[in-house]
């Protein structure tokens, strides 16, 4: 897909990925740009159904479709199956799960009454290897990744065109949380760019981190393996 002269939406804009996403396609001499943040003048909660559809309304409004609808923000919560409560639980499963689904809900129709579109996910490799510290954050990512499979699979064969970027340790605010990962951390913009790169070739697996290819390979080929290497490393982050 080129990106000039197309209309794009992200969420989660203000900050972070978000925010390098619009910086980057800003450089592409698009026709419209729509962002939407919690911390916006007019706050976009995705976890919130209304809210994506307002988001993805004003943008029709004003520039008459959505043809790239970036699904980015997300959140973590550390925690285990016991000390993660019920109402975290609830709030990482809808922005890091549901919002993706209101999103589809939202500009599906219209997309595939034209026979033609692109889903941006941003999810995480965790949906592709877990997450240590977080049970709420690694199953709603796994989940995330899984009905982005499901849409690429449904709607593939009608125009509509699906990515899953996966990064590993970002340089945000939300490292600090998985500070393990921070050696091997790259910057917002890097992963902008292969979001870019992603969406020309039209790659369903967008992957910043190009060794996560191979730990995902290193995983489907001996799971037992992998495992083990999983406990050994939560082993060295407990220490």
């Amino acid at each position: 897909m080129e990106l000039r002269g197309r209309v794009v939406v992200v969420t989660g804009a203000a900050s972070g990925i978000g925010r390098a996403l619009c910086q980057r396609f800003a450089r592409e001499d698009l026709a419209g740009l729509v962002t939407g943040d919690l911390n916006d003048a007019r706050p976009t909660d995705v976890s919130v159904e209304a809210d994506v559809r307002r988001l993805v309304d004003e943008a029709v409004s004003r520039f008459g479709r959505v043809d790239l609808f970036c699904s980015n923000a997300g959140i973590y919560i550390p925690g285990d199956e016991t000390s993660t409560p019920d109402g975290d639980w609830d709030r990482v499963w809808n922005v890091n799960v549901k919002a993706h689904i209101y999103a589809a809900r939202a500009v599906l129709p219209s997309m595939l009454e034209r026979g033609e579109g692109y889903l941006l996910q941003t999810i995480s490799a965790a949906g592709l290897l877990n997450q240590i510290g977080s049970a709420s954050y690694g199953v709603s990512k796994h989940a995330a990744l899984g009905f982005a499979e499901w849409l690429a699979i449904t709607y593939g064969d009608r125009g509509i065109r699906v990515s899953a970027i996966c990064p590993q340790g970002v340089r945000t605010p939300m490292l600090r949380e998985a500070s393990f990962l921070a050696a091997g951390a790259i910057e917002p913009e890097q992963v902008a760019e292969a979001a870019v790169a992603g969406i020309a070739a039209e790659e369903f697996l967008i992957l910043p981190h190009p060794e996560v290819r191979e730990y995902f390979q290193r995983k489907a080929s001996d799971y037992d393996r992998w495992l083990r290497g999983m406990r050994r490393l939560q082993a060295r982050v407990k220490d």
